[in-house]
């Protein structure tokens, strides 16, 4: 039987038990199949969920830093779900930052556009019979978009950027980054291509949305 390892509590870390602010905790090289970045953990004490940035170069006190706000999608990003085009839009960007050879990606835990993962699939639930992605959120009793952008742009001035351009097609984002103090110069587009399981949903945003698709 092996041994277990008990972790020191001093060496132990919790988000919950610090007090109510953004801060980076850890660090580190990560090696990936788009390239080698580095990445940053942070923690958010108001709902104590772990947030990360993954980072390519030095972008502390750069200008024009490509930076994609990416919110996390279990169903698309890990398993692969074509419902949604979410894992295009992650490994597109992380592409195109280390084409660059400098940006970064926050991954914001975010589920759902902030509805989270349970409701989210009671939404895919939803549009199985019909509905379309806001519709279905309406429907749960949610905005069309609950998330919540004062955390990133937290993050961001964490890291340094003197300015950014957001590679985004929703432009509520950068709205909201500019909102809390981010200098966004411009917008990078993401391409991504339409599927069979998706069309409907992206129309969605376009249409209802604005996103600019």
């Amino acid at each position: 039987m092996s041994e277990t390892i008990r972790i020191p509590p001093s060496m132990q870390f919790s988000c919950r038990n610090k007090k109510p602010h953004v801060h980076i905790v850890a660090d580190a090289k990560l090696p990936t199949r788009f390239g080698t970045f580095k990445i940053f953990t942070f923690c958010n004490t108001i709902d104590g969920k772990e947030h990360v940035a993954i980072v390519k170069g030095d972008i502390s006190g750069k200008s024009a830093v490509p930076l994609r706000l990416h919110s996390e999608c279990l169903t698309g990003d890990a398993i692969g779900s074509l419902r949604c085009d979410c894992r295009s839009q992650l490994e597109w960007a992380l592409s195109y930052i280390e084409s660059r050879g400098t940006g970064a990606v926050l991954y914001v835990r975010q589920e759902g556009r902030g509805i989270g993962l349970i409701n989210k699939i009671r939404a895919y639930s939803l549009q199985d019979k019909g509905l379309d992605t806001v519709q279905a959120n309406i429907k749960l009793g949610f905005p069309s978009d609950l998330r919540d952008y004062r955390l990133a742009a937290k993050m961001i001035k964490l890291l340094g950027p003197a300015s950014i351009n957001l590679i985004t097609n929703n432009p509520k984002k950068i709205a909201a980054l500019r909102k809390y103090g981010i200098k966004v110069l411009s917008r990078i587009p993401l391409h991504t291509k339409p599927t069979q399981y998706n069309k409907s949903y992206l129309e969605a945003k376009r249409r209802k949305m604005g996103h600019m698709i």
